[in-house]
C-alpha cells in the first residue's frame, strides 16, 4: 500500500495486491483501524470518501492499483499495536525446527504429534502461539487458516499476511485445496480403494468432543482411501483424501467401517492397538497438501513422517516409495440417498462384525508374523 497526502491534509492510498477484492470497511480495519466504522459511513454517506473519484459505500470491493480517498481526521483513538509475545530460546528453535517452506504468502510447517494448533481450556502450548517468532520487522502477524487435530502430525499452512489468509480461507472453504493424509490402520480393508460417504455429527453426552456417524441430523462428510500396503491381516497403510473437512472426519470414518487407526482410542478403544512394540500414538499424517496461492502459483507441499509413525512403518515392512500422496483428481460423483443408506448399513454391519471378535483373534497373533496371504515382515 502506497499512500500520499496533498495540502488540505486529504489522504490518497493506492490498493495493494495483498487487498485486491477485500472490502472496504475491511480495509480501513486493516489499515487504519482507528478510524471506527461509523466515521467510515459517515465519510461515505456525505461523498468524502471516494475510490478512483467515485464516491464508495462500505460494502465495495477494492481491486488492485484503483486510488482510495480518505479525508482527514477520525482518529481520536490511539492506534493500539498489537505486542509480539517473548519467545524463550525453546519455543523459537521449535518454531524453526516445524518450518518446511516459506513463500512472500505462506508458511508451511510440519507439525508434530501432541501438539495442539490452537489454545483452549489447559492448553497453553500450540503452534498459534508459536508464530510470533515467524514476525519480522513491522510485517503482519502469520495467521492459522486451517486446523490439524492435537496427535495429527503433518502439513499445515499459515498464512503470512490478512490478504492471503483471505485467499487460502476461500481454497479451503471452497474444497479446491487437495490433502492427503498417510495412516495406520488395524486390519484390511476388504475393498482395497473406496469411498466413505457418511454424516457426521457431534456424539450426545460428549459435550462436543466427540463425533459419531448420523444418517439423520449429520452433516455431509467425504473420504476417499486407498490401501498402500498391508501387515498381512494385522495393519494396512493407507492414504485417506478428505472432501469434506469435518471434525475428526477420518477418525470416525475410518472406526466406522471396523479399521480403526492406529493408535486412536477415541473412536476404536482398546481395538486401536496393536500388540507388539508398535508405538501406542496415533499414526494419523497429513502428508502432503497443494493448494493455489496468491499471483497464480501453486504449493505444493510434502511433509516428513515423525519419528513414532517412521518407526512403525519400518518394523511392519513397508516401503515408502510405493505412496507419492497424490490426490484423486476430482471428487466421486454423488450417491443416491438410498445408496448412502445402503453403504451406511453395511459399514455399521462391518463394525459390529468386527467388534464380535474379529479383531480380538488378530490381537492374539503376533504383529510380526502375517498371515500366508501377506507380504513377509522385513
Amino acid at each position: 500500500m502506497s499512500t500520499s497526502q496533498s495540502a488540505d491534509n486529504v489522504r490518497q492510498f493506492t490498493v495493494a495486491e495483498d487487498d485486491d477484492g477485500v472490502r472496504l470497511d475491511r480495509w480501513f480495519k486493516r489499515h487504519l483501524p482507528q478510524v471506527g466504522f461509523g466515521t467510515v459511513s459517515r465519510w461515505a454517506r456525505t461523498g468524502q470518501l471516494r475510490v478512483d473519484g467515485k464516491r464508495a459505500k462500505p460494502e465495495d470491493r477494492l481491486a488492485k492499483g484503483q486510488v482510495l480517498r480518505v479525508p482527514p481526521g477520525g482518529e481520536d483513538a490511539p492506534r493500539t499495536q498489537r505486542k509480539t509475545r517473548e519467545l524463550s530460546e525453546t519455543e523459537r528453535n521449535a518454531a524453526e525446527d516445524m518450518l518446511i517452506h516459506r513463500s512472500k504468502a505462506a508458511l508451511v510447517l510440519n507439525k508434530p504429534p501432541g501438539l495442539a494448533t490452537q489454545g483452549g481450556t489447559k492448553t497453553h502450548h500450540h503452534v498459534d502461539g508459536l508464530l510470533d517468532a515467524y514476525v519480522e520487522g513491522e510485517q503482519p502477524r502469520p495467521r492459522l487458516v486451517h486446523r490439524l487435530d492435537k496427535d495429527t502430525s503433518g502439513v499445515l499452512l499459515v498464512a503470512r499476511t490478512p490478504g492471503s489468509a483471505a485467499f487460502f480461507s476461500k481454497r479451503f472453504s471452497g474444497r479446491s485445496a487437495k490433502k492427503i493424509y498417510w495412516a495406520l490402520v488395524v486390519g484390511v480393508p476388504e475393498v482395497h480403494e473406496g469411498t466413505i460417504e457418511a454424516p457426521l455429527a457431534k456424539q450426545p453426552g460428549s459435550g462436543g468432543e466427540k463425533m459419531h456417524v448420523d444418517m439423520e441430523n449429520g452433516q455431509p462428510a467425504k473420504t476417499v482411501y486407498r490401501v498402500v500396503e498391508r501387515a498381512g491381516n494385522a495393519a494396512a497403510w493407507v492414504e485417506l483424501q478428505p472432501f469434506t473437512g469435518r471434525t475428526h472426519q477420518l477418525r470416525v470414518h475410518m472406526a466406522a467401517i471396523g479399521h480403526p487407526i492406529v493408535g486412536d482410542g477415541k473412536y476404536g478403544g482398546q481395538d486401536a492397538f496393536l500388540t507388539g512394540s508398535v508405538s501406542r500414538k496415533m499414526h494419523l499424517h497429513a502428508r502432503r497438501l497443494i493448494i493455489d496461492a496468491p499471483g497464480g502459483e501453486k504449493l505444493d507441499v510434502t511433509a516428513d513422517l515423525p519419528e513414532h509413525f517412521a518407526g512403525s512403518m519400518e518394523q511392519l515392512g513397508f516401503d515408502l516409495s510405493l505412496s507419492e500422496a497424490a490426490p484423486v483428481a476430482a471428487p466421486p460423483p454423488e450417491r443416491s440417498a438410498a445408496e448412502k443408506k445402503q453403504a451406511a448399513r453395511q459399514h455399521a454391519k462391518q463394525y459390529r462384525k468386527a467388534r464380535k471378535g474379529e479383531r480380538r483373534g488378530r490381537r492374539t497373533s503376533a504383529v510380526g508374523k502375517p498371515s500366508a496371504k501377506g507380504r513377509p515382515k522385513r
